[in-house]
């Protein structure tokens, strides 16, 4: 397994719509490994393939808070949404940034799992927000999208003022709370 480095807003590549996986075989599970290694790594709770650079349909989670339910999803669909509710988001691409966002809080999803099976899920709650905010990383979408332009610019200054404060200090560590 291997660590990735995850892109950060605003990154055009985070920007780039990801494609169908043809076939689930030991590169798309070395992947998925990588994924799920980088996102604990990283405190978050689920990653998208787009964030570390990979442009293919694969998504991974884990709301649980001992890190005990991995899900993952190959070419993901949502065959159902709830009324849209607002949640409150972090993404570990856009770091330290926290907002409210209008998304359902109950989907069912079908998707590829790790086998190269096809399964269906009914999500609620953090994992039905999860996954959408994932399967928005598939399509080239970050949840900054969801909020007004002077935000965005405001991150996006917050954010180079921040890499640009890490890049002149020697390398830490960095604590930090779960996010998406």
């Amino acid at each position: 397994m291997s660590l990735l480095t995850i892109l950060e807003f605003p990154d055009p590549r985070l920007r780039t719509v990801a494609e169908p996986v043809e076939q689930v075989n030991d590169e798309v599970r070395r992947l998925v490994d990588d994924l799920f290694e980088t996102m604990y790594a990283a405190k978050g709770i689920g990653l998208a393939a787009t964030q570390v650079d990979v442009h293919r349909r694969v998504l991974v989670v884990d709301v649980s808070e001992d890190r005990s339910d991995p899900q993952v999803f190959i070419n993901p669909e949502i065959l159902h949404r709830a009324e849209p509710g607002p949640t409150q988001e972090g993404c570990l691409s856009v770091p330290g940034i926290y907002d409210d966002v209008e998304r359902p809080t109950h989907i069912r999803v079908r998707a590829l799992g790790r086998d190269g099976r096809q399964f269906e899920l009914e999500a609620k709650g953090l994992m039905a927000v999860c996954i959408q905010h994932e399967m928005d990383h598939l399509q080239g979408k970050l949840f900054v999208d969801y909020l007004s332009e002077l935000k965005r610019q405001r991150i996006r200054k917050r954010l180079d003022k921040e890499r640009k404060l890490r890049a002149s200090r020697p390398a830490q560590s960095e604590a930090g709370v779960p996010v998406i």
